[in-house]
Order: structure tokens, then C-alpha cells, then sequence
């Protein structure tokens, strides 16, 4: 808990915030003291209040921390924090069997792996944003986050006094961040899963077609819906749900020129996830449609809704290919 934190607060309101950050034009913000409150629970997890709005009355000291009961009360804080960046990562025992990979890892195990990297990337992400303007972020981002060997590096750069980290080629971090969450690169695998590369379906220098069309069907529905649309918006849903398809199966399926074919249980894991993606552009779009009253606007979002669903056939189709 303190008052004494400083924030970034913006000098506009709400309206005008949102305008300026939909174009893409600088916020003006200016620093201020914010009430800070964080603090953890099983029940809850992690909790921050965080206000510059609250009116302050400081009072006499009555109690302050001597130099070495702060250091303690930060390592604390640390630890704490590290604890729950623990639960919400839940990485895999690294005592535990190995999977076996020999064979490539099926849908099954990949969507796992999947969902670790999520979950990875989802505490990271919050730990930035915790840690973003303090003078020692990454010591502590790399505490917090369970990165030991960042932090070997990171005291071993410190004692050298070098600008970077000692030796390009060395991979610091969990391991269990890193290869063991994806396993051995696909590369390795050297059954074809996709069939000969001279099959004719697409060329070699062209996008795979059902990843064309989805590129495409994103692109059209940015130039439908309302560009000032917000976060938890129908049009915002639609637009980055579609988006996710399209970028995820270009991942998948755009790599045959350069030789890089993964794994049939990687490809049908994020195929699946496309899906869930597409199901979710569709509901987005059913809800503007109902809401639509120009006919023009309201055929151009049907047109967008068939489109999902003919590249949602594809991925099905793809899908039973691969099985």
C-alpha cells in the first residue's frame, strides 16, 4: 500500500482519450500521485486498486520502517508476487516423465503446450505492466516470473559491466518456457504430413488459399464495421477474432516455400482454434446485423458472415485431411 506512487494520468477525458488513441495520436498525460493498493488471495488472486482521483489527507507519522525492514518488506512483496505468477503459469512438473516425441505429439498434447504458452503470455503481460516504469524491471520481471537464469545473466552482465549479455549464443530463462513447452522443432520431423510438395493444391510462392480468403475476409470486414469501435464491442470481436484466424493460419500453412512444414498435431491444434475464433467472429457479426438498419451496411455484414462460414468448412475440411 502507498500514496506516494506516481502514475501517468491523462489531461483529457474519457471521450476525447478514446478518439485520440483510436487514430493513433499522442495522449497528453501529466504525473501524478496515485492511492496504490495490491494484495493477493487464494480466493481472488492478485488485486490492485489504483486511483489518482481520491482526495488525500496525510497525517503526522506515526509509524515508518527503518531501511532493512523495507528491503524485507519488498522482498516480500516480491515473493508474493512470484507466487502467484507460479499459479497462474502452472508449468509442467520438470521432475515429471518426458512426453515421448518421437512420433510427433498429437492434437491433444499440442493443445496443451498451447495453452501453457497462453497462460505464459497472459503473466507476462500482466508483469510489465506492474513492473513497466520501475528503474529495476528487469531484475524484477525476471524474479517474478521464475526466469533464473535471466537473473544469472542479468548479475553476471552487472559484475562485467557490460552493455549486453554475456555471449549471443547462450539461452537463458526456464526451460520450461522455452523448447519444453513447444517440444523439438517441427523441423526435425521429417514425415510430410501436408503430402508431396508437388501435389498442385497451391504454389509455392502463393498463400495457401484458405488463408488468402481469411486475410482477405479481415481486411474487408476492417473496412465494414466502425473504425471508433472499443474493446468488448461487437465490431471490435469480429475484427480481432478474424484477425487471429487469419495471422494463425498463415503461421500454419504459409511455410512450404521455405521448407518449414510442422506437425500435423500442431496444425490441427490451432486449427481448432481457428474455429473457436470463427465462431466467435460470427456471433459478433449476427449481433450487428440485428442491429443494422442500412440495408447496404446490413448485406455487407451478411457477406461477411457467409465468408466465415465457407472458410470454417475449409478448416473442417483441413482438418479431416490431417487425421
Amino acid at each position: 500500500m502507498t500514496a506516494s506512487r506516481k502514475s501517468r494520468v491523462p489531461t483529457v477525458d474519457e471521450e476525447e482519450f478514446h478518439e485520440l488513441y483510436q487514430n493513433e495520436k499522442e495522449i497528453p498525460y501529466e504525473w501524478r500521485n496515485t492511492l496504490y493498493l495490491e494484495w493477493f488471495s487464494e480466493i481472488n488472486g492478485r488485486v490492485v486498486i489504483e486511483a489518482s482521483s481520491f482526495i488525500l489527507s496525510i497525517s503526522p507519522h506515526e509509524w515508518e520502517m527503518d531501511e532493512d525492514e523495507e528491503d524485507a518488506q519488498k522482498l516480500a512483496n516480491l515473493n508474493s508476487m512470484r507466487d502467484f505468477m507460479a499459479q497462474v503459469i502452472r508449468r509442467r512438473d520438470p521432475e515429471g516423465p518426458e512426453p515421448d516425441v518421437s512420433s510427433g505429439l498429437d492434437e491433444f498434447a499440442w493443445e496443451e503446450r498451447l495453452k501453457e504458452s497462453d497462460r505464459l503470455t497472459d503473466a507476462y503481460q500482466e508483469v510489465l505492466e506492474k513492473y513497466m516504469e520501475d528503474s529495476d524491471s528487469e531484475r524484477k520481471e525476471a524474479f517474478v516470473m521464475g526466469w533464473d537464469g535471466l537473473l544469472d545473466a542479468l548479475a553476471e552482465r552487472e559484475e562485467s559491466g557490460a552493455d549486453d549479455y554475456p555471449g549471443e549464443d547462450k539461452e537463458y530463462g526456464s526451460r520450461d518456457d522455452s523448447s519444453s513447452i513447444f517440444g523439438d522443432d517441427p523441423d526435425d520431423d521429417e514425415d510430410d504430413d501436408f503430402g508431396d510438395s508437388d501435389d498442385g493444391k497451391y504454389g509455392d510462392e502463393d498463400d495457401h488459399p484458405l488463408q488468402a480468403k481469411a486475410q482477405e475476409l479481415a481486411m474487408r470486414a476492417m473496412d465494414v464495421i466502425q473504425r471508433d469501435a472499443g474493446p468488448g464491442s461487437p465490431s471490435y470481436q469480429l475484427v480481432s477474432n478474424l484477425l487471429q484466424v487469419s495471422g494463425k493460419l498463415a503461421g500454419i500453412l504459409h511455410g512450404r516455400s521455405s521448407g518449414y512444414e510442422p506437425e500435423a498435431g500442431f496444425v490441427l491444434a490451432v486449427l481448432k482454434r481457428c474455429l473457436n475464433w470463427l465462431n466467435e467472429a460470427v456471433g459478433a457479426c449476427q449481433q450487428l446485423i440485428s442491429l443494422e438498419q442500412d440495408p447496404d451496411q446490413r448485406a455487407a455484414l451478411e457477406h461477411i458472415r457467409s465468408s466465415a462460414f465457407e472458410i470454417r468448412d475449409g478448416i473442417v475440411e483441413l482438418r479431416r485431411e490431417l487425421k
